[in-house]
């Protein structure tokens, strides 16, 4: 799906959403949620063509696999918890959409610590004694 497809369904849902909005706010927000995960579920596929040519870099550059699999799950938990944060503010709900949002940054802090650790191990090497 190109970028022209996903505003013209953009677009469609709006209108719809703002005509059904009226009578039935209900059908509006889960048009609304079935919208947004539909153009979510569009792009999951082009993520897989992202990842080969990522771990065919990290193959030649000598990195392990385990950090770059450990970033690209930091970078899933962002784009989902950012997802959901929007979905559950689409239904007003401003506070539970802030705390999506919270659990998500906990979550990419536990997951970088393996990363930060080898930073910091590096760095420390590097210093003359």
């Amino acid at each position: 799906m190109d970028i022209l497809q996903i505003v013209g369904i953009g677009f469609l849902a709006t209108v719809l959403i703002l005509v059904i909005r009226e009578q039935k706010p209900m059908f509006a927000y889960l048009l609304a949620a079935f919208v947004g995960v539909a153009i979510f579920l569009a792009f999951v596929g082009k993520i897989d063509d992202v990842i080969s040519v990522l771990e065919e870099l990290a193959d030649r550059s000598g990195i392990p696999t385990v950090y770059l699999k450990t970033m690209l799950k930091i970078i899933g938990i962002a784009y989902i918890a950012e997802f959901g944060a929007q979905i559950v503010r689409d239904a007003g709900l401003e506070s539970i959409a802030s705390k999506i949002e919270f659990a998500g940054k906990m979550l990419i802090l536990v997951m970088a610590v393996p990363i930060i650790s080898v930073i910091v191990e590096t760095v420390l090497n590097l210093l003359p004694v």
